[in-house]
C-alpha cells in the first residue's frame, strides 16, 4: 500500500509561525464547529479570519469568532494576507478550486473530505501542492475515530492473522435531513454519495486492508426520495435549522432540495492492489444511523457492534459454532455521539504537520484514492454496472508526497497540547 505521509517542505518562516499561527475558516456551515478546536490543538493558534459568500454565512461566523477578520470570498482572504493556514469547509464542488488559489497563494490548507469530486480535480489539487510545496491535509477525521483505531489495533497485534476482505454496512438513518435537503442531493455539486459520504469509509477500508483499490463496480438507485414532490430552496439555511428525529417516517419529509437525483440506496465491490477484496453498502432511509464493519483475516475475523462509545468491536479467532459473544472484545472509547474527539486529533494533527512537519496519518494521496474509488464507483453505477478500472496517481505526485518531511526546528514556544 502506498499510504504515502504527506510530508511538506516546512520553512524557517512556518516553524517560526508556531507560536502565533492564523487560521482561517472559509464556510460556516454545518462542519464550522471544527474551528472550536484550533486553540486547543495548537498552542500559539488561533481563528483570525472567516470567510464565507453568505451574509448568514458571515453571521454565523461573525458570532462564533467575534475577533476574527470577515471576508465575503476567498480572494479577499487571499489579498488581505489574513492567514497561515486555512480550514476548507465549503461545498465539496468548491474544494478543487478554493484549495488551488489558497496552495498557489502559500496558504497552508486543511481540506474537508473529499478532497474533490472528480479524480481529476483530485490530481489537479494535490499537483499543485506538489508544485506550491505548501502544506495539504485532507481532513478523513474518521481514521482518528476510536473504533477505527481499536479495529486497526487488533489487526496490527495479528489477532486475526492476515486480512482478506472487509465488508462495510452504512445504515443512514439521517439520511434525508443530512443529504437531501440541501446540495448534497445535487450530483453536479456532489458527484454521488459513493463519494460525499461514503468518503469516509472507502479510506478506512483502504486504513484496515492496507491497500487500495484498483477495480471497482458500482450499483444502487435513487428509491425513496426521489418520489417526494414538496422540495424548496433553503437560502441561508443549513443542517441544525432542519434537523429533527421527528422527522420519520422516511416518506413524511417535506422541504427536500429542488434537485434530487443523487441515489439514496448504493453499494460497491472493490478489488484492492494487495488482493484483499471488500464491500460497501449505504442506505439513507434506515432507522437507525451507524457502521458495521467485518474483516476477516486467515485467522479470525473482527466485527464493530456499535460505532461510538458504549459500542464493542468483537473478535472470533477460535473455530466453533455460531455465538453472540466475541473470544475477545474490545469496548470502544471515546463520545458517545458524532466525532468531536476525533475532529479534535484531527485538527492537532493538520497543525502539528503544518508547523512541524509531524507525519500525518492519513496523506493525500489515500484521500484522492478514495475521491477515485468512490467517483469511479459512481461512473459504474450509472452505466449498467460495468467494471471500471482505477488510475495511478501521476508520477510527481506520488514521488512529492512520499519524500521525507524536513526535520523542524525545536521551539519552546510552539507545543502541542496533546
Amino acid at each position: 500500500m502506498r499510504d504515502e505521509a504527506s510530508s511538506p517542505v516546512v520553512t524557517d518562516d512556518a516553524r517560526s509561525r508556531g507560536s502565533d499561527l492564523r487560521v482561517a475558516v472559509v464556510g460556516f456551515g454545518a462542519r464550522s464547529p471544527i474551528a472550536a478546536h484550533v486553540e486547543r490543538a495548537r498552542d500559539g493558534a488561533r481563528v483570525a479570519a472567516v470567510a464565507d459568500t453568505s451574509p448568514r454565512g458571515l453571521e454565523r461566523a461573525r458570532a462564533a469568532h467575534p475577533g476574527a477578520a470577515a471576508f465575503a470570498s476567498v480572494d479577499d482572504l487571499i489579498t488581505a494576507g489574513a492567514a497561515d493556514a486555512a480550514i476548507v469547509l465549503t461545498p465539496d464542488d468548491t474544494h478543487e478550486e478554493i484549495a488551488v488559489a489558497l496552495l498557489r497563494a502559500g496558504v497552508a490548507v486543511y481540506l474537508e473530505k473529499p478532497l474533490a469530486i472528480t479524480v481529476e480535480g483530485a490530481d489537479r489539487v494535490l499537483a499543485t501542492a506538489a508544485e506550491t510545496r505548501t502544506p495539504l491535509y485532507v481532513g478523513h477525521n474518521f481514521r482518528h475515530s476510536a473504533v477505527v483505531r481499536t479495529m486497526r489495533a487488533v489487526i496490527d497485534r495479528g489477532e486475526i492473522g492476515e486480512v482478506k476482505a472487509v465488508w462495510v454496512r452504512h445504515f443512514v438513518g439521517n439520511g434525508a435531513d443530512y443529504y437531501f435537503k440541501d446540495w448534497h442531493a445535487d450530483r453536479s455539486r456532489t458527484n454521488s454519495l459513493l463519494l460525499q459520504k461514503a468518503s469516509h469509509d472507502i479510506d478506512v477500508v483502504h486504513y484496515l486492508a492496507s491497500g487500495y483499490t484498483r477495480r471497482v463496480v458500482g450499483m444502487g438507485e435513487l428509491m425513496l426520495y426521489g418520489a417526494i414532490s414538496d422540495r424548496r430552496e433553503r437560502a441561508g439555511e443549513s443542517m441544525p435549522d432542519w434537523f429533527s428525529f421527528d422527522n420519520w417516517p422516511p416518506a413524511s419529509h417535506t422541504g427536500l432540495n429542488p434537485v434530487v437525483d443523487v441515489e439514496d440506496v448504493s453499494m460497491m465491490l472493490m478489488t484492492l492492489d494487495n488482493g484483499v477484496l471488500a464491500s460497501y453498502q449505504q442506505c439513507h432511509f434506515t432507522p437507525d444511523y451507524w457502521r458495521n464493519y467485518t474483516v476477516i483475516g486467515t485467522e479470525g475475523r473482527l466485527e464493530n457492534v456499535g460505532d461510538t462509545a458504549g459500542g464493542v468491536v468483537k473478535v472470533w479467532n477460535r473455530r466453533h459454532e455460531w455465538q453472540v459473544d466475541g473470544d475477545a472484545e474490545y469496548p470502544i472509547e471515546g463520545v458517545a455521539s458524532g466525532h468531536a474527539d476525533a475532529d479534535l486529533l484531527t485538527m492537532t494533527e493538520f497543525l502539528d504537520h503544518v508547523v512541524d512537519g509531524t507525519p500525518t496519518v492519513v496523506s493525500p494521496i489515500a484521500a484522492r484514492e478514495a475521491v477515485a474509488a468512490g467517483a469511479l464507483a459512481a461512473a459504474s453505477l450509472r452505466d449498467g454496472s460495468r467494471p471500471r478500472a482505477i488510475p495511478d496517481p501521476p508520477a510527481h505526485v506520488l514521488a512529492h508526497f512520499s519524500a521525507p518531511a524536513s526535520p523542524p526546528v525545536p521551539d519552546s514556544t510552539a507545543r502541542s497540547t496533546r
